[in-house]
C-alpha cells in the first residue's frame, strides 16, 4: 500500500516514536503514524471506531483480551471506540520505519450505514447487522485493500469534491468489513451454529468436504434452499460468492500443505478439490504473489 508524493513532501517529521500526520473531513479522520526509532509500551487511543492497517514495518500489539501479536503490512484491525491500544515496535529505525494508517470514523457514520443495510439486507436468521464491540483482526482482501488504497489518496487531495468521494468510499468500506467479520464468525462458530443457521450450516460443509467437487446446486440443496436465493443471501451476508470461498479456503489449505517440501504440488491440489493444474496455479498466484513451486520452495532445507 502506498502513500502518494504529496503526503511525503507535506508532512513534517517531528517525532521519532509515531509522529502523527493527520488530515479531517466530515465523517473521518485519517492519521497516519510513522516511528523511526524502537520502542515499548507506547500507549494510544481514539474517541471514534477506528480501521488501523500496516503500510509498511512490523508492530506487536496488546489489546484487551486477546495475547499480543504480530501486525504487519497487509493486514487491518477495528477497534471500538476508547479502545487502549499499547504499541511495542520491536525493528523499526531510521532505515526501517513503522508506518500505519488509523482512520476514525464516526459512529453516526457506522450507525447510518447500519440502518441501511438492515433495510435492505436483512440477515436470513433474523439477527440485526450491529458494529463489533471488540477487536476484530484480519488480512485485507482485494477489495479492502483496494479502498484503503483508494482513501489515502482521497484524504491527501486537493478537490473540493473530495468530502463526498470519501463518505461513499467509507459506506462500502463499512459493508465489507461487516460482512467480513460475518464471514469470520461463522467460520469459527459453524458446528455450534449450523443447527439453526443455514450459511454456518454450509460452511461446516464446505469446510469438510473441500477435497470433493462443490457447486451452489449442491450446497442450496443441503441447505434447504432455492439455488438463487442461496446465492444471493450467501453473497450479502459474507461479502463474497459461494465459489468465491470454496477456492479461498482450498487456496488456505494448499498454504498450509505446499509448507511440506516433500509433497508433490499435483497430489495437494487433488487433495485441495482442485481438477486442473492451470486453475490451481492462477488463483494461487493470485492469492499468495507467488506460484505454487516457489511457495514452497521456501521451505526447502
Amino acid at each position: 500500500m502506498q502513500l502518494s508524493e504529496k503526503f511525503f513532501k507535506e508532512r513534517k517529521l517531528q517525532n521519532l516514536v509515531e509522529n502523527q500526520t493527520s488530515y479531517t473531513l466530515n465523517n473521518a479522520a485519517m492519521h497516519v503514524f510513522e516511528t523511526h526509532l524502537q520502542a515499548d509500551r507506547v500507549m494510544l487511543q481514539f474517541d471514534q471506531p477506528v480501521l488501523a492497517s500496516m503500510l509498511i514495518g512490523k508492530k506487536i500489539m496488546h489489546l484487551r483480551d486477546k495475547k499480543a501479536f504480530d501486525f504487519l503490512p497487509g493486514e487491518s484491525l477495528i477497534l471500538p471506540s476508547k479502545e487502549m491500544m499499547c504499541i511495542d515496535f520491536p525493528e523499526a529505525n531510521h532505515d526501517n520505519p513503522t508506518r500505519c494508517l488509523a482512520m476514525a470514523i464516526s459512529e453516526e457514520k457506522i450507525n447510518k450505514v447500519i440502518r441501511v443495510m438492515n433495510e435492505t439486507i436483512p440477515k436470513h436468521d433474523g439477527s440485526e447487522w450491529a458494529f463489533m464491540d471488540y477487536n476484530f483482526h484480519f488480512t485485507n482482501d482485494a477489495s479492502i485493500y483496494g479502498i484503503i488504497q483508494r482513501l489515502l489518496y482521497l484524504f491527501t487531495e486537493n478537490h473540493p469534491s473530495k468530502d463526498f468521494f470519501v463518505d461513499n468510499m467509507l459506506q462500502e468500506l463499512i459493508v465489507r468489513i461487516l460482512q467480513g467479520n460475518s464471514r469470520k464468525t461463522l467460520e469459527e462458530n459453524a458446528s455450534k451454529l449450523s443447527t439453526n443457521n443455514r450459511l454456518a450450516n454450509a460452511i461446516e460443509y464446505i469446510a469438510t468436504h473441500l477435497h470433493e467437487p462443490l457447486t451452489v446446486g449442491e450446497l442450496s440443496k443441503k441447505v434447504y434452499m432455492s439455488e438463487s436465493h442461496f446465492y444471493k443471501t450467501f453473497k450479502e451476508e459474507l461479502g463474497v460468492t459461494p465459489i468465491e470461498y470454496i477456492n479461498s479456503e482450498r487456496i488456505k489449505l494448499a498454504v498450509k500443505l505446499l509448507k511440506d517440501p516433500n509433497r508433490k504440488i499435483k497430489e495437494i491440489y487433488l487433495e485441495c478439490g482442485f481438477e486442473n493444474r492451470s486453475y490451481f496455479n492462477r488463483l494461487f498466484k493470485r492469492k499468495v504473489q507467488a506460484s505454487p513451486g516457489e511457495y514452497q520452495s521456501k521451505f526447502t532445507d
